[in-house]
């Protein structure tokens, strides 16, 4: 199964969800913009209408969806539009992206959950949009953390 998230900049987002248990494998790129095939730079202008996102492949049989968003929600601000940490421009959005209809339903659910739950002063900005093309990031984005010896 596929699931697809951004949650600001995408080598810290793929790091994590690498090393959750049920994720088979995991790909940075670039979602929901207006130009085909976009470069890093290209999205880093904030004109392209890309997020930085992860695609994740997962074993259904070891992790939900319904898990995936908690290590989503768990691991970034979903209350700061356009910005995480130092980090500032449309492309470091917080969105989920779904690949189906059940996918919709149970983020929006648990979008709501959290929202009654009161753990955020702020209302919660992330995106909930069906996944458009994903455009694989440059390879040396891929696994970054892993590459340079920060994971």
């Amino acid at each position: 199964m596929k699931a697809t998230f951004g949650a600001g900049c995408f080598w810290h987002v793929e790091d994590l969800l690498n090393k959750t248990k049920g994720v088979k494998s995991t790909t940075v790129g670039y979602i929901g913009g207006k130009l085909p095939n976009p470069t890093y730079e290209e999205v880093c202008t904030d004109k392209t209408g890309h997020a930085e996102a992860v695609e994740v492949e997962y074993d259904p049989d070891e992790i939900s969806f319904e898990e995936l968003l908690s290590v989503f929600w768990k691991n970034h601000n979903p209350t700061t539009l356009n910005r995480q940490g130092p980090d500032i421009g449309i492309q470091y959005r917080s969105a989920i992206f779904y690949h189906d209809e059940k996918q919709k339903e149970i983020a929006e659910n648990s979008k709501q959950s959290l929202e009654k739950s009161g753990h955020f002063d702020d209302p919660i900005v992330t995106e909930i949009v069906p996944a458009p093309t994903f455009y694989k990031a440059e390879e040396y984005h891929q696994k970054y953390f892993q590459k340079h010896g920060f994971s």
